[in-house]
C-alpha cells in the first residue's frame, strides 16, 4: 500500500496537546463515548478515525513517518496507556484522563446495543467470528460483517470495499499497531463507517481467546505490567517502554528541567 501524506485532523472540540509531534485529546472516557455516539448517530455520516495512544505507538511511529502521519490525521486520539498520562504530566503539567481502547469499545456496545452495526475486522481467522457471536449475544448489536486480519496489502482495496458495503456504524480494526491505523486512514472514504477504531487485541478479548487484565490493574493503569509478567511473548515490548521513558526524560532535559 503506497501511503500518501495525510493532512492533520483539526481539533474536534477541546484543546489538543502534543506529545513528540503527535496529537493527544485530553478527554475522559465518557466524553469520548459521547463524541463517538454523535459521529455515529447524530452528525452527518462521515468517516472518523480513532487512535488509542500508548508508549509503544509513540516509539514505533518515530521510525515510521507514514504511521506518525496517520496518527496526526486521526479525528480522536485518546490516552490508552498510563505511560501517556505520565508523559503529559511530565511535559505539560496536565493530568490527562485515560480512555483505553477496550473501554471505548465496550462502552459503545453497552450504550448503543441493538441500534449499532459493527464490522469486526482483524485477528486470526475464526477469532473475529467468535467475537461477533459473543457481542451479538451479550449486547444485541447487529453484526455488519466479519473478516480476519491476515490478508496482504494487495487485498486492502477488496476488504475496504467489503466493509464499505456493510453499512457499519463502527469498524473495529485489529491488525497490529501501525498497520491498522494506516489502513483506517488510507481507506477511510471507502470504509465509510462513521467511526473506525484501531483496537489491537480487543477483538481477541471479545472472542475469549485473550484475557482482559484484572480490573484493579486497569484502574491503576498497570495492566501492561500484568500482561508482560505473565506472557513471555510480550517481553520484546519492554525495550520500547524503556525507550519511551528515555524520550520523555530527554525532552525534559532539553527544556532545562529535571
Amino acid at each position: 500500500m503506497a501511503v500518501p501524506s495525510f493532512s492533520p485532523a483539526p481539533p474536534s472540540g477541546g484543546t489538543r496537546l502534543t506529545l513528540f509531534d503527535l496529537p493527544l485529546d485530553p478527554v475522559t472516557l465518557e466524553q469520548a463515548l459521547d463524541r463517538l455516539g454523535e459521529w455515529m448517530f447524530r452528525a452527518p455520516r462521515a468517516p472518523h478515525t480513532v487512535v488509542t495512544l500508548n508508549p509503544e505507538l509513540v516509539v514505533q511511529s518515530r521510525a515510521q513517518p507514514n504511521f506518525a502521519a496517520a496518527i496526526r490525521a486521526a479525528d480522536l486520539v485518546t490516552a490508552d496507556g498510563v505511560g501517556i498520562v505520565w508523559a503529559a504530566r511530565q511535559l505539560h503539567g496536565q493530568e490527562v484522563p485515560r480512555a483505553p481502547g477496550y473501554d471505548l469499545v465496550r462502552g459503545l456496545l453497552e450504550r448503543h446495543g441493538p441500534e449499532l452495526r459493527v464490522f469486526f475486522l482483524g485477528a486470526k481467522p475464526g477469532v473475529a467470528e467468535r467475537a461477533a457471536q459473543n457481542v451479538a449475544r451479550d449486547f444485541g448489536v447487529q453484526v455488519a460483517g466479519v473478516h480476519h486480519g491476515y490478508f496482504d496489502p494487495a487485498d486492502d482495496g477488496r476488504v475496504a470495499d467489503l466493509v464499505g458495503a456493510s453499512g457499519a456504524h463502527l469498524v473495529l480494526t485489529a491488525m497490529g499497531a501501525g498497520r491498522q491505523e494506516l489502513f483506517n486512514q488510507y481507506w477511510r472514504q471507502v470504509l465509510g463507517a462513521p467511526v473506525l477504531i484501531g483496537c489491537g487485541g480487543v477483538i481477541d478479548v471479545l472472542a475469549g481467546s485473550a484475557d482482559l487484565a484484572p480490573a484493579w490493574t486497569r484502574r491503576a493503569g498497570v495492566e501492561f505490567l500484568w500482561r508482560v509478567g505473565l506472557d513471555r511473548r510480550r517481553w520484546h515490548r519492554v525495550p520500547r517502554l524503556l525507550q519511551f521513558v528515555r524520550l520523555v526524560q530527554a525532552e525534559r532535559r532539553g527544556r532545562g528541567e529535571r
